[in-house]
């Protein structure tokens, strides 16, 4: 069964000008036309929720697509994936302490936020380097 571009947009939930970029892009092929529209096996469905899985995971496209190997079947590198999650969890610890000192701010009994010493620490660590320091728990 063959679906038109649109019904794979519908489908996916990925417009139409996204599928044609990737198409550009190698990310995915249509096996032809129906008419003016490009027609897609329904497998591409499988392999745009492989690309948006890794979009989420914050893979470029030129990286999502290295990791399908040349007959179209994910090939992922494992040390890719490892490294991926170790950024996110480096994220996660500079969001933990932005949230807990967002919450300090919030709930400080200082009569501003420029008098209190830990809000002040946080934007010296901001503008150091875009990263908050550890807020108190």
């Amino acid at each position: 069964m063959r679906m038109d571009i649109g019904e794979v947009a519908k489908r996916s939930g990925v417009p139409a000008s996204a599928l044609r970029y990737y198409e550009q892009k190698g990310l995915i092929a249509s096996n032809g036309r129906q008419g003016l529209r490009r027609t897609f096996d329904p497998g591409v469905l499988e392999r745009l929720a492989l690309i948006a899985l890794g979009q989420t995971a914050g893979f470029t496209l030129h990286e999502i697509a290295a990791m399908f190997g040349p007959d179209g079947r994910p090939d992922i590198d494992r040390r890719s994936l490892l490294a991926k999650a170790r950024e996110i969890d480096a994220m996660i610890h500079r969001l933990a302490a932005l949230r807990r000192g967002l919450r300090h701010a919030a709930a400080c009994p200082a009569p501003d936020h420029m008098a209190c010493p830990t809000f002040r620490r946080l934007l010296k660590e901001a503008a150091a380097n875009g990263r908050p320091a550890r807020a108190p728990r």
